[in-house]
């Protein structure tokens, strides 16, 4: 069953096993609790590569763990993730975050495309928690870490939530803002693109391997893999500036099970709407 918002409904016309999907507006809460002790704890974990992520466990008194996923060039130390983690563990639910390999404190080297490995790293992480028989009620990724999580929930049926928070359907859209529009050109005579500040500091490299696995990656395929018994809610932005809100309503128009809150006058990182990002958040993994 899917849930999408009066204002989207318009666009959809009444379809069959739809609901509708509403524009949040308003927030339920003011402020979050902070009554209760949250312990952390830092756990490393062993990907299938060898690689050593980095994650920190804030136990919240809840048996079962919400995974927090950063995304790209970021950390689990975002302000994104950092907010959901405090909503989630002032409502008693644990939570993990960690740095995808080749990020933040985990060890591995950066790479552009590499979503397949950060699912690896993902399930890993699962794993993890799973041999310790702690379940996971819900994976959540935020941008490039919304696809991590799609993706996941189309390669395993062992997640009954999944969290989208702006990520990106079309994944050909968005390459050459950052490498310029005659990236395949360049990449093809020279194998690799160098990306550097406006300062001309050097800031990553592209290789042509790392570009053709985000080219090759097809969402629509993935979404239509997820099965009927896992929710997924998608959370976007309407004045996203990175990823366009219309994105999310590509994902509902694939997603069997699914729900849309398109949060007005959102941008990328929710800088003004974190509670109401949080809420939405909240209401979705304690439902049912």
């Amino acid at each position: 069953m899917s849930i999408v918002h009066v204002c989207v409904q318009l666009l959809f016309g009444a379809t069959a096993g739809k609901e509708t999907v509403s524009r949040a507006r308003a927030q339920s809460h003011s402020s979050f609790s902070d009554s209760f002790n949250v312990s952390q704890e830092r756990i490393v974990i062993t990907n299938s590569s060898g690689e050593k992520l980095i994650g920190v466990l804030h136990e919240a008194g809840s048996k079962d763990i919400v995974v927090l996923c950063h995304g790209f060039r970021s950390s689990k130390e975002s302000r994104t993730i950092m907010g959901l983690t405090d909503a989630l563990t002032s409502e008693k639910i644990s939570v993990f975050q960690f740095d995808f390999s080749g990020n933040g404190e985990s060890e591995g080297t950066f790479q552009y495309g590499n979503y397949y490995k950060e699912v690896d790293d993902l399930h890993a992480v699962i794993q993890h928690f799973k041999e310790h028989k702690r379940d996971t009620r819900a994976i959540a990724g935020h941008s490039k870490g919304g696809d991590v999580v799609i993706i996941y929930a189309s390669m395993y049926q062992d997640v009954s939530r999944v969290i989208n928070i702006s990520g990106r359907f079309d994944l050909k859209r968005g390459i050459a803002d950052r490498l310029g529009s005659d990236y395949m050109e360049r990449i093809n005579q020279h194998g690799f693109i160098d990306v550097a500040q406006k300062t001309g500091q050097f800031m990553y490299r592209v290789t042509k391997e790392s570009l053709m696995d985000r080219l090759r990656i097809d969402m629509q395929s993935a979404c239509m893999s997820i099965g009927p018994n896992c929710r997924v809610l998608t959370v976007h932005g309407s004045d996203d500036d990175v990823v366009p809100s219309e994105d999310a309503l590509e994902f509902h128009k694939y997603i069997g099970n699914h729900e849309v809150h398109i949060i007005e006058g959102a941008d990328h990182r929710y800088s003004s709407h974190r509670l109401e990002l949080a809420n939405i958040v909240l209401k979705f993994v304690t439902s049912g």
